[in-house]
């Protein structure tokens, strides 16, 4: 599989856009389309495209900006919306309705777009999301080597690695990463729970993004693939993205005694963060993870600030 560069996973992660606004796109210069982290498409308000260093808007004559200006900008009314919310389904909204009540839809790609919206109360649980008014997606990153720091301080992952970081910082970029330096350069089997697509990016069984010779348990919830990939596939490692709630701590912890190993992102910018967390302070309790790497932030994507023993936030 060859992958694509940074340009071309711009203009993949662009291509539900309307014609109008993806052909402005394709015009910025290329050092915005290589370092884009997101594409955010807000009702009648302008378009922003969100990079380490500044974020940007377009005006209606195709002027870039970092400041919303007097002149026409571009933006998307209504109909643009709704245009771009039936692409980002491939136009089978019914089929993603599971993901859309939980405020996303992953691309082709393994990109994200985010949906906002008037929220559909049934049962006090949200079914669904109408009347769209802002769309984020988030542009898949693939940045070969960016696992290589991680592995080489921690040395070892029998005894489980938790990736730290808060939004845009790397987390799924560097966790994708080590998969693919496990399951090629370290001699491990190597399962993948992609519960959102983002790490494979698998379309069609097809992975987009190159995750080596792991195998990939796409769309499965993450409790349901841990189980089954240990039952199955005889796994070294299991991978998963964000630990969400106790469904998943119960699955994890359920399988900590089979000779596996886990590593996995969470949302949290420091200790203090991460031990607030009822369900990751399970986990540390149980010995699943040894070490915590916390990465820096969005302008420094996949760089690593800290590795905690695990052992110490809980006694901390």
């Amino acid at each position: 599989m060859s992958s694509l560069n940074l340009k071309e996973r711009f203009i993949q992660a662009s291509s539900p856009l309307t014609i109008n606004i993806s052909k402005r796109l394709l015009m910025l210069p290329q050092s915005i389309q290589e370092n884009a982290q997101e594409i955010r498409v807000r009702l009648n308000r302008p378009l922003s495209i969100s990079c380490p260093d500044n974020t940007y808007f377009l005006t209606e004559n195709g002027c870039v900006t970092t400041k919303i200006t007097d002149q026409p900008m571009l933006s998307a009314n209504q109909k643009d919306i709704s245009e771009i919310f039936h692409n980002i389904c491939n136009y089978s909204v019914y089929s993603r309705q599971n993901e859309i009540k939980n405020g996303f839809v992953t691309m082709q790609g393994g990109h994200r777009a985010g949906i906002c919206g008037t929220a559909v109360i049934e049962n006090e649980k949200i079914n669904n999301i109408r009347d769209i008014s802002s769309i984020n997606i988030r542009i898949a990153r693939e940045h070969k080597g960016s696992g290589k720091e991680i592995l080489n301080k921690i040395k070892t992952v029998s005894s489980g690695i938790l990736i730290c970081g808060s939004p845009c910082s790397g987390k799924t970029t560097v966790l994708r990463d080590i998969a693919r330096l496990l399951s090629l350069e370290y001699d491990k089997k190597v399962s993948v729970v992609d519960e959102r697509g983002e790490i494979a990016g698998t379309v069609q069984g097809v992975f987009q993004n190159d995750v080596g010779l792991c195998d990939i348990l796409d769309g499965y919830s993450k409790a349901d693939g841990i189980i089954h990939s240990i039952r199955s596939m005889s796994p070294d490692v299991v991978i998963c993205d964000e630990i969400g709630g106790f469904e998943d701590v119960k699955a994890i912890l359920q399988s900590s005694n089979s000779g596996v190993s886990f590593i996995a992102t969470v949302h949290c910018k420091n200790s203090q963060e991460l031990i607030k967390k009822p369900f990751i302070k399970e986990l540390l309790k149980s010995n699943v993870f040894e070490k915590a790497v916390f990465l820096q932030n969005r302008q420094n994507a996949g760089k690593i600030n800290s590795v905690v023993n695990c052992g110490d936030i809980l006694n901390g």
